[in-house]
């Protein structure tokens, strides 16, 4: 499946978080190919740092998409330089997230944009642009959700937790400022209410830190439901382990077992169908959930595509029986 033929205007929504969101938004993006691909991004990791607006999982995305980011070490961009951030070690400043030289124009620019009375949403539109993506790439809200958690050594925000103590601390819990006030992007809600609408696919990203954020808003949990469009997700978990970032360890700690049941339950009331990895098959008896075992794993660009190309054929077969 690509796009049904008959509606040239179907489009699939992702809900993605970073790394290992952006790279199935990568295989949906060359899959789909120009005009019918969506990303709501997470902006709960969203941050102000040296006085600058930096979002992690926006930017991420977007380089991503954009055939630019660093492939590598997986964030960031490719060909980066670090030369700001040697002279700012030298003269005592605040080291311990790391801005690239090229990577520091777009938050220059999105900081501008934002002090000049521009929403989040059209300077991530504008990025896409200067970045000739031919999808959409939405944050999940234009207010402010900020991801806390709590730990055994006190309440951190998300990237003091994530990049300033690498994930260290126990976690106790998770909350998301902000987001009760909230109101999810327009764009997104339309979207959602749209009959054009082929595909609603949960990226592989951590459920409780990228994907949790999201639904903590009010009203997209709902719109999610009431979206006649199939809502696949796809399990982060391989074989009893992460495939990336901090998810086991959380689970663990949270008295969650590191299993696809526990990725299952964690989204059945939203989702329609679940991507598993062949690893997993075997544990899948009984999720109840209609369910898809296929490689997971996306070590390369043919990997990412097939995985998507897997996602939306069972959405596809589920839109007919839904």
């Amino acid at each position: 499946m690509t796009i049904p033929e008959e509606n040239s205007r179907a489009q699939v929504l992702a809900l993605c978080g970073g790394i290992g969101g952006a790279k199935l938004a990568l295989g949906l993006y060359r899959t789909l190919g120009p005009g019918h691909l969506t990303v709501a991004v997470n902006t709960g990791d969203d941050f102000t740092h040296l006085g600058l607006h930096v979002s992690p999982d926006i930017d991420t995305v977007a380089y991503t998409l954009a055939g630019l980011n660093d492939t590598e070490r997986g964030w960031g961009l490719a060909g980066e330089t670090w030369h700001f951030m040697e002279a700012l070690g030298r003269l005592g400043g605040d080291t311990w997230f790391q801005l690239g030289d090229h990577d520091l124009a777009t938050h220059v620019v999105r900081t501008q944009r934002l002090a000049a009375g521009e929403t989040l949403s059209q300077v991530t539109a504008g990025l896409a642009t200067r970045l000739g993506l031919h999808a959409r790439l939405l944050p999940m809200s234009d207010d402010p959700v900020r991801t806390l958690v709590d730990t055994e050594e006190g309440r951190l925000a998300f990237q003091n937790y994530f990049v300033e103590h690498r994930c260290r601390p126990r976690v106790t819990g998770i909350s998301f400022a902000g987001a009760e006030t909230a109101k999810p992007q327009d764009d997104v809600l339309a979207l959602l209410a749209d009959g054009t609408l082929a595909a609603i696919v949960i990226c592989p990203s951590n459920p409780y830190l990228s994907v949790d954020p999201m639904l903590a808003i009010p009203g997209l949990r709902e719109a999610l439901k009431a979206s006649a469009a199939p809502v696949i997700a796809v399990s982060p978990i391989v074989g009893g382990k992460a495939v990336k970032g901090p998810t086991a360890k959380i689970m663990e700690e949270l008295g969650l077992p590191v299993s696809i049941r526990a990725i299952a339950d964690h989204y059945r009331d939203l989702i329609d169908g679940f991507i598993l990895d062949d690893a997993d098959a075997a544990d899948s008896t009984g999720l109840g959930i209609p369910s898809v075992a296929t490689r997971t794993l996306m070590e390369t660009l043919g990997d990412r595509e097939r995985l998507a190309r897997s996602v939306l054929d069972f959405a596809a077969g589920l839109r007919r029986h839904r």
